[in-house]
């Protein structure tokens, strides 16, 4: 049965994945940006909340507003729905969005912090979350020119991985799948006093407990703990959808791991910090957050 469902996966299943997100693909390349946003945001919001996944996303709400009542619970389905296919259409553009210019769709703040992680000779981490359209930031790290290596999850189909490495074409020598050969690449871009970047937002089963919206959450201590083995400034950054296709980039003052002397309880205090600052951000822009993760235990 396993080899009959491994065969049925490789040769029926992922090809035909593959040619549906083809046709996606083509469809939102051909459209201005403007448009490509507009009608993924459109389809999403109006097929995504009648979805089975939509009730992970409305138990994830609950969770973390006990107080806000359906509508408003809706209302962030819709707009979190909204987002994620306005990200979709966007995927084949991102990388020809300009972050200076006259036509410049990316309004950055902060960039003396990611300069001075540029410019100061050591290796730096980068951290950000699952919020407007997320695959921005490696590419606003490169206008900024710091060199870097970016942490991703490869897609389990690796026909649809190959398609989304085209969104990612320009970077595509510094995109490092998680895994053991990613822990390698990772480890030596540090000793080579380059950069890390990694979303922080996601459930990890082996991951420490730590505090996000009032539950611990089983959170990975990666960032804290290379920060904590190369004592090295860690730069916090959100992306902000402004209106249709147009963004806000922050990025935040560098900080480090506390050195206490226990090493690790540094690390759980310094990924609840981390976990705050995410959840601050998370309740200013709660449609722009990704909520169809399982961030909590059940």
């Amino acid at each position: 049965m396993r080899r009959a469902a491994s065969v049925f996966q490789k040769y029926i299943r992922h090809p035909l994945e593959a040619i549906a997100i083809t046709l996606v693909w083509a469809v939102f390349s051909v459209m201005p940006v403007d448009m490509a946003s507009a009608v993924g945001g459109w389809i999403a919001r109006t097929l995504g909340p009648h979805l089975s996944i939509s009730n992970k996303a409305r138990r994830n709400i609950r969770r973390a507003f006990p107080d806000l009542d359906s509508d408003g619970v809706e209302n962030i389905v819709k707009g979190m729905w909204d987002n994620l296919g306005r990200t979709v259409g966007e995927f084949p553009h991102v990388g020809r969005m300009r972050f200076s210019g006259p036509d410049a769709r990316i309004e950055v703040t902060g960039a003396e912090h990611m300069h001075a992680l540029r410019d100061d000779g050591i290796p730096g981490l980068i951290y950000s979350a699952h919020m407007a359209n997320w695959e921005l930031g490696p590419f606003n790290i490169d206008a900024q020119g710091v060199p870097s290596v970016f942490i991703y999850r490869e897609a389990n189909n690796p026909l649809v991985e190959k398609i989304y490495m085209l969104g990612r074409r320009r970077l595509r020598d510094s995109m490092v799948p998680k895994g053991r050969d990613g822990a390698k690449a990772i480890m030596r871009a540090l000793r080579n006093n380059e950069h890390v970047a990694m979303l922080v937002d996601q459930k990890m089963n082996d991951g420490i407990a730590v505090p996000f919206f009032g539950e611990d959450a089983m959170t990975a201590p990666a960032l804290a703990q290379m920060g904590s083995r190369f004592n090295c400034p860690i730069v916090g950054t959100r992306t902000i959808r402004t209106e249709g296709a147009h963004f806000k980039i922050e990025i935040y003052p560098p900080i480090t791991v506390p050195d206490t002397g226990d090493r690790n309880a540094d690390i759980t205090h310094f990924m609840a910090d981390v976990n705050k600052l995410i959840e601050d951000w998370i309740r200013e822009y709660p449609t722009q957050w990704l909520w169809l993760h399982n961030r909590w235990p059940k």
